[in-house]
């Protein structure tokens, strides 16, 4: 079923702050870039409950975020404008009637982490634990998690898929089948996903361009068995040469590297069906 999202650029820019939201649902988004933070004092929804993420990127430039919960953002983000650094804009989500409490952003964060600890789309190592859940009654919780609905949707939106869980079921599966690696995945709007169980290169050919950050990625997403490492979750990558990259560990072209079974590359698939057709 179709969706009508709206979009208010409040400097008219399309890089400044804007507010998102649904027709007919209460949760709104308020995108805010580190360099317009003077708007906390100027808009008084910002001073009620909120969640919110802070997003930017850790030192090998992959995406980055904080999770967080508050029951004023205006006073709270000047605290992490101190003390964080990594990050350069926040999602700030507030409900459009008011009427969310203290209790519903915590249940909002627990829900939150949980889900980012699962789909491993970026980094927040800076949220040490999942927080507890508060004790809500079954119809607050029902509304809550509606709402946590709407903020996947919205998140994923504005290209930030932090909740986005990766969707296999009647993909059209592409593998890599070498001496060293035998790794499986699909490509669609998310990107490149490498599937769980994959067997990925334990060595790196020495013209590789970022060995420290594919072993560190290894150690963290993967399982070693004897000679090989065995991915240990399913792992979206921006492109299908990134995937092809991180399991073979050399540098090469994913569009010609992945190839479904039967032997068509992944270019073949999805480029060179797309004929141009000839005007009349």
């Amino acid at each position: 079923m179709g969706k009508t999202i709206t979009t208010y650029l409040f400097d008219g820019h399309p890089q400044g702050v804007q507010n998102i939201f649904i027709s007919n649902k209460i949760c709104s988004l308020m995108l805010i870039p580190r360099s317009s933070l003077d708007i906390i004092n100027k808009r008084d929804e910002l001073k009620s409950p909120a969640f919110y993420l802070l997003l930017g990127e850790d030192e090998y430039q992959q995406p980055k975020a904080y999770i967080g919960e508050t029951e004023n953002f205006a006073e709270r983000i000047k605290d992490h404008d101190y003390k964080k650094t990594f990050w350069q804009k926040a999602l700030v989500f507030i409900s459009k009637d008011g009427a969310m409490t203290k209790a519903d952003v915590q249940y909002l964060e627990h829900m939150a982490v949980a889900v980012a600890q699962t789909t491993k789309r970026y980094n927040i190592s800076e949220n040490k634990q999942i927080p507890k859940a508060p004790n809500l009654p079954e119809h607050q919780r029902s509304s809550t998690e509606e709402f946590f609905e709407d903020v996947r949707l919205l998140t994923s939106f504005v290209g930030c898929p932090i909740f986005d869980v990766p969707v296999h079921i009647n993909k059209h599966l592409f593998y890599i089948k070498s001496k060293s690696c035998q790794a499986k995945g699909f490509y669609d709007d998310n990107g490149f996903t490498v599937l769980k169980g994959s067997i990925l290169s334990q060595k790196t050919v020495p013209s590789f361009t970022w060995p420290k950050e594919r072993e560190r990625r290894l150690k963290e997403f993967a399982i070693q068995d004897d000679d090989k490492w065995i991915l240990n979750i399913d792992m979206v990558f921006t492109s299908p040469s990134s995937a092809s990259v991180y399991c073979l560990g050399s540098n090469n072209n994913g569009w010609d590297t992945w190839k479904d079974d039967k032997g068509q590359t992944l270019d073949e698939v999805y480029r060179k069906k797309l004929v141009a057709v000839p005007l009349k």
